[in-house]
């Protein structure tokens, strides 16, 4: 069927192909690091404590069956040699089935994975991956064009992505209408990269030209992605361009990254050929099954799509939110209200079981997360580090979920390695600290008059406390080693489990 093929795309396809395996490798690297100390069977959110009460049907996964952290371990380790497998591009030379099954492999791990790591996976971006990877097993390999409605079905999903982040920042924090919010953004966001500090410091002016690009490329490009060439593949670059800006500024996982890729699916070939110098071959006709199976998916995705369309349209938008338990066909959206003011929740320890007055701490530093004032901000997406996100969000005013705080405090208590490992550096290598308390600082970025001065890139001041002094019952303390099932509690009094 000739409107079944897209051969003006079979480069577009390459790519989408290419970066999605980049992504999927990124994603299995993280896990494979950490996933047991965050999930694993001693944990700090143990999968297999959640999967007691969880059924299949709200969170499928594969690990219904049976988990244990040596699965989990060969698990991720398929899905990075799957993932290399493919950024090499040897699925796509082989039959379709092949291709489908890889791909399929690919997504149904992660989606296990998923599924079982709560809070720790709860981030826009895992189910962004979950939808692409899952229309990524139809794009067929390069012996046939790519389906029209595999194509079709990327773009729809770049523009509830961006469409759906445009609306919401349009619907939220007033300082979207009045361009001001970059004032506050580069300082507060989650994660700041070594660049954020000169944007922050950008004259105001160029702030606001920034807001309104930001609001041109996610409400007006997106509508134009759905546009006769070569007004499709304008309105990709520009979205293109805008995600990149977006990598320069701030670390936010594999999210843009992830965008740019979708993104390709608005080029054509004679838009991407000025850039690859591949030539597209002439691909043969695709396979009856093959046609059956990428009608029926598209009848599945008109069908999931009813939901997510509503709730762009809503007064009562949703963001980052799956209405189908495989997470198919999702909505999307951040950063509706900006934070003005950034606070820190920063971890000490010390050797003194009875801290007093006097008591001298010695403060955790994470991987990435502001701590050190003199620090400069690190570069780690597309790499995403998890604790470091979390411990972010809980210094959020009226944000409760931090569950997983107190069996933390108890590992760093313990001197547990697998936990420590998630750390840049252990203050306390030869014997785990008596008592750890956490203390909220606020943190602004220093003038440059400051950062010339001091050399730090941040000041903070003491605003409280977050946790007291907490430490290990009698009995409980352990040489640093395998993670033990202790709990911290404030004054030495043991939690009930």
């Amino acid at each position: 069927m000739q409107w079944f093929q897209a051969p003006d795309y079979w480069l577009a396809r390459l790519v989408i192909e290419r970066g999605l395996a980049i992504v999927y490798l990124v994603a299995f690297l993280v896990a494979a690091n950490q996933f047991r100390p965050l999930c694993g069977e001693r944990g700090l959110l143990p999968a297999p404590r959640f999967l007691q009460g969880a059924r299949l049907r709200d969170s499928p996964s594969i690990f219904h069956l049976h988990y244990s952290d040596r699965l989990f371990t060969v698990l991720a380790w398929v899905g990075i040699a799957l993932a290399a497998v493919s950024v090499a591009g040897l699925p796509e030379s082989g039959p379709i089935w092949l291709s489908m099954v890889a791909w399929f492999v690919l997504w149904a791990i992660y989606l296990s994975i998923v599924s079982v790591g709560q809070t720790f996976y709860g981030f826009g971006w895992e189910i962004l991956l979950l939808e692409a990877g899952f229309l990524a097993i139809f794009l067929g390999t390069s012996a046939v064009s790519p389906p029209t409605v595999v194509i079709v079905a990327f773009r729809w999903l770049l523009f509830r992505l961006e469409f759906g982040a445009g609306l919401i920042k349009a619907r939220g924090d007033r300082c979207w209408r009045d361009l001001t919010c970059l004032h506050y953004h580069h300082e507060t966001q989650p994660m700041p990269n070594p660049l954020s500090w000169f944007f922050h410091h950008l004259p105001s002016p160029l702030h606001k030209v920034e807001v309104a690009a930001n609001h041109f490329a996610q409400l007006a490009a997106p509508l134009a992605i759905f546009a006769p060439q070569p007004i499709a593949s304008l309105a990709g670059a520009v979205i293109v361009v805008t995600q990149c800006w977006l990598v320069l500024s701030g670390n936010f996982s594999w999210l843009n990254l992830l965008t740019i890729v979708l993104a390709f699916s608005a080029f054509s070939n004679a838009t991407l050929g000025q850039v690859l110098h591949v030539t597209p071959p002439s691909p043969a006709g695709p396979p009856l099954w093959y046609e059956a199976v990428v009608i029926a998916l598209a009848a599945l995705i008109l069908a999931l799509s009813y939901r997510p369309a509503r709730n762009l349209v809503s007064s009562h938008q949703r963001m980052n939110s799956s209405f189908d338990p495989l997470r198919l066909v999702n909505t999307y959206g951040a950063f509706g209200s900006v934070t003005k003011v950034r606070y820190e929740v920063a971890i000490e320890g010390t050797e003194e079981a009875q801290p007093g007055t006097a008591t001298v701490w010695q403060e955790y530093q994470f991987k990435a997360k502001p701590g050190n004032p003199r620090r400069r901000p690190p570069q780690v997406a597309p790499y995403h580090l998890r604790l470091d996100w979390l411990m972010w969000f809980i210094a959020l005013p009226g944000w409760f979920d931090d569950r997983w705080l107190v069996p933390f405090v108890g590992k760093l208590l313990e001197g547990d390695r697998p936990t420590l490992k998630l750390l840049k550096a252990n203050p306390f290598p030869g014997r785990p600290p008596a008592s750890i308390r956490a203390r909220v600082y606020r943190y602004r970025f220093s003038t440059r008059q400051e950062r010339k001065a001091t050399g730090a890139w941040w000041v903070r001041t003491l605003v409280g406390e977050y946790l007291p002094a907490m430490s290990l019952s009698p009995g409980q303390r352990t040489a640093p080693g395998p993670s033990s099932s202790a709990e911290a509690s404030p004054s030495g009094r043991q939690l009930p489990t």
